[in-house]
């Protein structure tokens, strides 16, 4: 269908090299988007370059710390020099520290919410005027189910989850005279590198989950393909400001 076609389209991902973000860039490179893969791990990032070359996808790798203001606006500016235009920002960089709130260091707290929430405010500062000169465009946030609910051992992970959606509405109301469109994606618990090191630190947490989840198994990375195609393309085009779960209905279950 043309209201999902994404060719000629030119989407950045940050934390596009593994994960929920790679998943994503996957839809948005079946779709038929030119990708620009965002991560710190030079390797990961040419990984990935393959995964989606594969699919018939354009693609360059950035290696970029996103918690840097300059190295933000400069991966946008490579992305324009190689494609000539952006279309699409996936805010997908993220990291965790589980602990009890009494036991954070300000550092830490700092590192997870200048590296969940800071740096996708500074992405999507770079990318506006690009997205500006295009006519429009779609920034999709990357949230979390800590958006919704509480956890004593994520109180760094919750704020910057929960800030990802007030920013995504705030953002969705400010853009959206540049048909902008901005939203957040809040995906369950997905089998994922993070989660992994989750169920090893928290007792009982893998159990938890299949028995909270009407799905009945935990989520994968290409889970989220889909989402990301409808939150890029044209279908999408009157939805903004939305916190869409992608949780096999987690958010749903008593």
């Amino acid at each position: 269908m043309k209201l999902f076609d994404l060719k000629g389209r030119v989407a950045i991902v940050t934390g596009g090299n593994g994960g929920i973000g790679l998943g994503m860039a996957k839809g948005l490179a079946q779709a038929g988007a030119s990708i620009v893969v965002a991560g710190r791990d030079r390797a990961k990032n040419e990984a990935a370059v393959q995964s989606l070359e594969a699919l018939g996808a354009a693609v360059i790798p950035v290696r970029v710390d996103v918690t840097d203001e300059a190295a933000c606006r400069a991966m946008v500016e490579t992305a324009v020099q190689r494609f000539g235009q952006i279309d699409i920002l996936i805010n997908n960089a993220g990291t965790n520290v589980r602990k009890q709130p009494q036991d954070y260091s300000l550092a830490e707290w700092h590192h997870v919410l200048d590296t969940n929430l800071t740096s996708a405010f500074m992405c999507c500062q770079a990318v506006y005027p690009a997205l500006k000169r295009a006519g429009g465009g779609k920034i999709v946030n990357i949230g979390s189910m800590f958006s919704i609910f509480g956890g004593p051992f994520s109180a760094a992970y919750g704020a910057s989850k929960g800030g990802m959606v007030q920013m995504t509405r705030s953002l969705a109301t400010a853009w959206a005279p540049d048909r902008i469109q901005v939203n957040a994606v809040l995906p369950g618990w997905i089998d994922t590198e993070l989660t992994r090191r989750g169920r090893q630190e928290i007792a009982g947490l893998h159990e938890k989950v299949l028995a909270r989840t009407p799905a009945g198994r935990w989520g994968v990375p290409d889970d989220h393909a889909g989402i990301a195609v409808f939150l890029a393309s044209a279908a999408s085009d009157f939805v903004t400001g939305t916190a869409i779960p992608v949780d096999g209905g987690f958010s749903i279950q008593i």
